[in-house]
């Protein structure tokens, strides 16, 4: 029965994300801030679908959010949280790695939507630009979103923070929101079979400005790492965190 489910769930999937690409075009003549109402439409489809496989999802921290712009750095498990944050709210803006601007349509509509592309083999150029993105968003009263590992980890693992979450912790004086999540235990990366059950993103409390970068990252980690494993432990996963 999972089996017939996850296929019917990807088969839908795929079919409604290559709908959108195919015709998200006729919205380009829209400004940018109209256009990402028509991103939003992805992850409520997405959610929408998840149903058939058995899943859904709980949101938690709500009150951890300040109100202003904020950096989230989110652990990365699943394609699930990529829309999550689109469907939260459609202003957010993620930090993308140029490789994206390839795909047919998406490449147009991440340019579109204005979000932050980085060239992750540019080097210290590429983090200034990266940093002069980001604060034109924020100037912009939109908050963002960013992966620290860079790619998704398997449930039980976590991966290595780059440094541009510290850049812009410490350049820019941002306040970061951590956020744990459970995904990969329903949604893993790059599987066929979905599991049925509950996920769960969790906002922790903020880090304010005002740290070193060292202490930051370590504070960071720290804090994603213990989270995630507690609401892994709590969903019955039963492998060793490393």
């Amino acid at each position: 029965m999972i089996f017939l489910r996850s296929g019917l769930f990807n088969i839908l999937f795929f079919a409604w994300t290559a709908f959108l690409l195919l015709t998200l075009w006729l919205g380009m003549l829209l400004p940018p801030a109209i256009f990402r109402y028509g991103l939003k439409l992805w992850p409520q489809g997405t959610f929408a679908l998840m149903k058939i496989a058995g899943m859904s999802f709980e949101v938690r921290g709500l009150e951890n959010i300040p109100d202003k712009p904020v950096v989230y750095a989110v652990k990365h498990q699943s394609v699930w949280e990529t829309g999550f944050f689109l469907w939260h709210h459609q202003d957010t803006a993620y930090i993308m790695k140029s490789e994206l601007l390839r795909i047919p349509f998406w490449g147009w509509y991440i340019k579109k939507s204005a979000q932050v592309i980085v060239e992750r083999t540019g080097g210290a150029g590429a983090m200034r630009s990266m940093i002069q993105k980001c604060k034109a968003i924020i100037e912009d009263n939109r908050s963002i979103v960013i992966f620290p590992e860079g790619t998704r980890m398997p449930s039980g693992s976590i991966g290595t923070f780059h440094p541009g979450v510290a850049a812009i912790y410490t350049q820019m004086e941002a306040t970061v929101v951590p956020v744990a999540l459970n995904s990969g235990l329903y949604w893993p990366r790059r599987k066929f079979l979905k599991k049925p059950g509950n996920i769960v993103l969790e906002f922790l409390p903020p880090i304010e400005p005002g740290m070193r970068r060292k202490e930051f990252m370590i504070e960071l980690q720290n804090r994603i790492k213990t989270a995630t494993e507690k609401l892994e432990k709590e969903a019955g996963f039963v492998g060793i965190n490393k």
